[in-house]
């Protein structure tokens, strides 16, 4: 496994990094010992979030009661904050939960805009004021809207830029890490498995790994999912004919338009759960399990048929997609899995 130094930092890590948004799920003495094992096994940076309820303290819990010295875990963490004052709470309440007293890298979370100095938000002001009192090391964001994460990447204002990079990126996606590369800016890769659409780890690993400059974070709540991607940091796929031409028909299946669940379009009006919902006959057919049959699941699908066409969520979706267009055809898929006309 490769290490990377992330754009102008000086954080230098395995490319093979922990996403800690799916351990809010689990206990805290499984969190603790998914994360300590993560960490044995040579994963040094750990990513989490504000808005990810307990994650931050379970990490807290995990590193910093004795188990490592400070200097040898990267943390990065985010807060969904929109003005100063709830910037600063945010902070504050991560570095108590963190049981830290600095951040590596502080991100501003799923950004709608690149603040900058003198914008009248004062959000980047406290961003250079967290860092001048030693609170944070370096400054991030994170987009999922490629506009978004090209102008972190060119603002000169941004240290790292976080993206949904996997290996069904088209071109501008994938042209994004090359423009942080050139403004040397680090890339930390997230949703490297599109939120469940993409089902083969040595694949997603061996894309990530071709590029420069990258730290992909992968989801984790299971011994065995980390047990797997903990094989790699020795056996390192690497990209070649055979994974090349695998993921070639994978974009091929999922050319068109598809939603890959990042959450923009949220709320709905009506209460749909339209990032699920919307791409509930992919996770049927490529994540099979029995719970999207549930009589939860099969209660939001039929909520989902409750669609009033608004239109509210059209301009929030960062991929242009038609969603009630989209969400009409997963309701009727799901439909035929369940009458049993269609298989999963």
């Amino acid at each position: 496994m490769k290490k990377i130094t992330l754009g102008s930092t000086d954080i230098t890590v395995p490319q093979n990094a922990f996403g800690a948004l799916p351990i809010q799920r689990v206990d805290i003495d499984t969190a603790v010992s998914i994360l300590r094992r993560a960490y044995d096994g040579g994963m040094r940076l750990f990513d989490t979030a504000r808005a990810y309820s307990n994650s931050e303290e379970k990490i807290g819990k995990a590193f910093f009661e004795g188990y490592v010295k400070r200097e040898d875990v990267v943390i990065t963490t985010k807060t969904t904050a929109k003005n100063p004052d709830d910037f600063r709470k945010d902070l504050d309440t991560s570095l108590k939960m963190l049981q830290t007293d600095y951040i590596d890298v502080y991100q501003f979370h799923m950004m709608g805009q690149c603040y900058r100095p003198d914008d009248g938000t004062g959000m980047y002001e406290c961003m250079l004021e967290a860092k001048r009192q030693g609170k944070i090391r370096h400054i991030g964001g994170t987009a999922h809207k490629i506009g978004i994460a090209e102008e972190l990447a060119t603002s000169g204002l941004y240290e790292t830029v976080q993206y949904p990079i996997s290996y069904l990126a088209d071109e501008r996606e994938t042209d994004l890490i090359r423009l942080c590369n050139d403004n040397n800016v680090g890339v930390i890769c997230m949703k490297g498995l599109a939120g469940g659409l993409v089902t083969d780890s040595r694949a997603a690993m061996a894309f990530v790994g071709q590029f420069d400059g990258t730290v992909a974070i992968w989801g984790i709540q299971r011994d065995e999912e980390l047990t797997e991607w903990l094989s790699y940091m020795d056996d390192t796929p690497v990209m070649d004919d055979a994974i090349r031409s695998f993921i070639e028909s994978e974009k091929k299946e999922l050319s068109g338009e598809f939603c890959r669940g990042c959450g923009y379009c949220m709320p709905c009006t009506v209460g749909i759960q339209i990032n699920q919902c919307n791409r509930m006959a992919l996770m049927l057919r490529r994540a099979p399990s029995a719970s999207w049959l549930s009589e939860y699941w099969q209660g939001e699908m039929k909520k989902a048929e409750d669609c009033i066409e608004c239109g509210s969520c059209l301009p929030k979706c960062p991929y242009g997609l038609d969603i009630p267009k989209l969400l009409k055809k997963n309701i009727a898929d799901y439909k035929e899995v369940l009458a049993g006309n269609r298989p999963v």
